[in-house]
């Protein structure tokens, strides 16, 4: 196994920073984050995919359009990381 095969173990905290993922690694990984912080009880969520060409923004929010778990998503205020951050907000599970 290749240190780049190597798991990285990331905080589930309701903060996804994408800068040091690889655009391939996107898709699976929000996701899978999406999936965790719903585990944990943790229902929004900031996602960081920074500004530039705005590729990785259109590729995350393609991911949270289609995710069961995802009840809306919008592009952050100034404060929280302007067009270069999504928040996202999180279904709660069903009771009863």
């Amino acid at each position: 196994m290749t240190s780049d095969d190597a798991a990285v173990e990331l905080p589930i905290d309701g903060e996804l920073d994408l800068h040091t993922f690889a655009p391939h690694e996107v898709k699976e990984l929000v996701a899978s984050y999406v999936d965790e912080a719903a585990d944990r009880g943790i229902w929004e969520l900031r996602i960081v995919h920074g500004k530039g060409t705005g590729a990785l923004r259109r590729l995350v929010h393609s991911v949270l359009e289609r995710h069961e778990l995802v009840v809306a998503f919008r592009l952050a205020d100034e404060q929280a990381g302007g067009w270069g951050a999504t928040l996202v907000q999180l279904r709660p599970p069903r009771r009863g």
